[in-house]
């Protein structure tokens, strides 16, 4: 197999990486009391001596109570979880690769597999947690102005601690997607509005807080998505010029790289091209790019030589579609996937068991 650009090194800013594959941010719900696990560190460390570029975190939440819907999801302030996740960014570097938070608010999504709900009520744009139930009252503009703060709390401390750059979760109908979604987002005020442009302003102020806590040269990512949990169908842009619409503002507030998430990263993301997501995002603002999408998993509704589809996604690197490929289940069962892949291994797709992470614990 010529996977050889997948191994070629990237540098953006404060992030300068062996080569260009990612770890992507995977919920385990570990860490009891936000606290993350005492082997999340050797978790992190596992993969990165895998031959991972960037290892993303999974996804920590903000200093707000209502920032998570699970008791057991890590925290990303206080001194005990950030003396962990200090840890396990010590522990990344030794292993030889680069790491990043992902800095995260669920905003009014609920998690239904649990009968727990946080302390105070939800924070989200219009007070609905699917379109057209509502569930808690929308943000005050004071309320949005402290969880602004608090993102910008975050990610000076990610860059304190020793962290490579941050991410930004702003996809999959998370609290900043949810300004950027009509579907929920119906607020009269600054914040909402009839275009994709108008209700990404949210997320900019985020962007822009972000940015002037860390400084010009410190790497700031935004995980981006069409799809939300409870509607793969949803689509924010529904041609080119919505996308750009939605993503140049905020690549001018501060993002450095948009990490695009997809379902499946071979899907075209508009009629005429064949373009993912990732490829439209980079085609209309410029920024690098991260490909994410059932990476490195057999997808039983795909017939490919998984020869031809691990080709496929060095090609386009290569061709410059996008700029890093994030692989996420695959590496729970396998923490050699890169590693295997750079020795030309003749299997590089797996099937992926739930159980696995189970037995992560």
């Amino acid at each position: 197999m010529n996977t050889a650009p997948l191994f070629e090194p990237f540098k953006c800013k404060s992030l300068e990486l062996k080569n260009r594959i990612v770890m992507a941010p995977m919920t385990r719900s570990f860490a009891p009391g936000g606290v993350p696990s005492g082997d999340a560190a050797s978790y992190y460390a596992r993969r990165a001596a895998g031959n991972i570029g960037l290892i993303v975190s999974e996804a920590t939440v903000i200093d707000r109570h209502s920032a998570m819907n699970d008791p057991d999801v890590p925290h990303f302030y206080g001194e005990a979880p950030l003396a962990r996740w200090q840890e396990s960014a010590e522990a990344v570097h030794a292993a030889g690769a680069m790491m990043v938070p992902q800095l995260w608010h669920v905003g009014s999504v609920r998690n239904v597999a649990l009968n727990w709900f946080p302390p105070v009520p939800a924070e989200s744009p219009s007070g609905l947690s699917r379109p057209g139930k509502p569930f808690a009252e929308p943000m005050t503009e004071e309320q949005i102005a402290d969880v602004i703060a608090a993102y910008a709390s975050a990610a000076a401390d990610a860059r304190r601690l020793g962290f490579d750059g941050i991410e930004i979760h702003g996809a999959h109908g998370y609290l900043i997607d949810q300004f950027f979604w009509d579907k929920l987002n119906e607020r009269t005020d600054g914040y909402g509005g009839a275009t994709i442009a108008e209700r990404n302003r949210f997320g900019c102020e985020v962007v822009k807080a972000v940015r002037a806590a860390v400084g010009d040269d410190f790497a700031v990512i935004m995980r981006v998505s069409q799809f939300k949990q409870h509607d793969y169908e949803a689509r924010l842009a529904q041609n080119p010029a919505e996308l750009e619409e939605w993503l140049g503002p905020l690549a001018a507030a501060g993002v450095d790289i948009l990490h695009c998430s997809q379902r499946r990263y071979w899907q075209p993301e508009f009629e005429g091209s064949p373009l993912n997501l990732a490829g439209w995002a980079k085609k209309v603002t410029g920024c690098p790019t991260i490909t994410v999408g059932s990476i490195g998993l057999r997808d039983p509704d795909v017939s490919e030589d998984p020869k031809n589809i691990v080709e496929d996604l060095a090609r386009r690197v290569a061709d410059g579609e996008f700029d890093l490929i994030a692989v996420g289940r695959a590496l729970l069962g396998s923490p050699d996937w890169a590693q295997s892949l750079s020795r030309g291994e003749p299997e590089p797709l797996i099937d992926f068991d739930a159980g696995v992470l189970e037995a992560l614990r």
